[in-house]
């Protein structure tokens, strides 16, 4: 069972919460860049709730990893001013393991609960009447003699994070009452929070320096963290004083990082649809098998944007490279993949491996 607590309002400076290096982390919905339907949103339903003395309501932050629903889980308790939980659907495999943490918290506390779509049935159904009545229901005994105690749970907040939707049952997803899609961010926003953890990292980082990660950084704040450290580190091993944009393109070439953001699994995942498949339609299991890498990992971390830079597509009969990706590769476009989704090379340039447009 992992029940960790985080205090709320710890700074940048103040070490970890739950395992896990938060000295990047914004702190506040004021600090939280990009999201900005959702910051105003969950600004008014923070500030209603504050005003009536109760606790939010239950939260559903749905996106891809590394947009910041961890992040905005922290932040909506330490706008509350309230303790924080956090654990993970895989983790809760048994009832008792989520009686322990929900008998735990106290009135207006926040449960996080990673990966909710991955929680055991059998835990889901004691969600329900500890999401919607506060209380939970403990069975005594067994066979004949088994009764049932109900007991009374302080008001407690929900947040639950998921990268799938569509996995979650309709009993769970319905009650939740604030529901909110978080989506990849484009290159200003995401240069401005290279500047803000560029700060809080004493790396000098000029604008340009900034928005070349950024635009290399699939539109995801934690990979753009991720990116901005590895610079970082070329640049101290080879003398930069202050990382420009022709510094920061070398180290990330290097890094094998390119101008589209795609790292070296994500060309080999074209690759293989495109020269080892010769362009045939690819199940999820053979092309993981071929590329050394679980179904799962491919279809929730490499294809969402893979698909969204229009490099991949789903098919009936399985995965296909674009001719967009064939451009990309520096490949020609095959004459049935240019029947199947258009000649598009006109829009990414008659150079082999052009990749203008391809940005997050």
């Amino acid at each position: 069972m992992d029940d960790r607590l985080a205090s709320p309002g710890a700074g940048p400076d103040e070490g970890e919460v739950a395992g896990v290096d938060t000295s990047l982390r914004p702190t506040s919905l004021d600090s939280f860049v990009g999201q900005d339907s959702v910051r105003r949103q969950l600004g008014i339903f923070l500030e209603a709730a504050r005003q009536r003395k109760e606790a939010l309501d239950h939260v559903l932050l749905v996106g891809p990893p590394g947009l910041g629903k961890t992040s905005l889980a922290i932040i909506l308790a330490a706008e509350m001013g309230v303790q924080i939980t956090i654990t993970s659907g895989p983790v809760l495999e048994r009832k008792g393991d989520l009686a322990a943490i929900l008998t735990a918290l106290g009135p207006g506390d926040v449960l996080f609960v990673d990966e909710i779509h991955r929680l055991n049935r059998s835990v889901e159904e004691v969600l329900y009447p500890a999401m919607e009545d506060f209380q939970l229901d403990v069975v005594l005994g067994q066979g004949p003699q088994a009764r049932t105690l109900r007991l009374d749970l302080p008001r407690f907040t929900l947040v639950g994070a998921t990268t799938r939707s569509g996995l979650l049952t309709s009993p769970l997803r319905d009650r939740f009452g604030v529901v909110q899609r978080l989506d990849y961010y484009g290159p200003d926003d995401l240069a401005r929070i290279i500047l803000r953890s560029a700060d809080l990292l004493r790396a000098d980082v000029s604008p340009e320096g900034a928005r070349a990660i950024a635009i290399r950084s699939r539109g995801t704040p934690r990979i753009a963290n991720r990116l901005l450290r590895r610079v970082r580190d070329v640049a101290q091993v080879m003398g930069m004083r202050r990382i420009g944009q022709d510094d920061a393109e070398e180290a990330l070439a290097l890094l094998e990082v390119d101008q589209a953001g795609l790292d070296d699994l994500d060309r080999k995942i074209l690759n293989h649809l495109a020269v080892t498949f010769a362009g045939r339609p690819t199940g999820l299991g053979t092309l993981a098998d071929a590329v050394g890498e679980s179904p799962d990992t491919i279809e929730d971390v490499y294809e969402p944007f893979l698909l969204q830079q229009g490099l991949l597509a789903r098919t009936p009969r399985g995965r296909v490279a674009t001719a967009r990706a064939y451009v990309h590769l520096g490949l020609e476009v095959p004459r049935d993949v240019r029947a199947q989704t258009g000649d598009q090379s006109a829009l990414f340039g008659d150079e082999p491996g052009a990749t203008r447009g391809v940005v997050p």
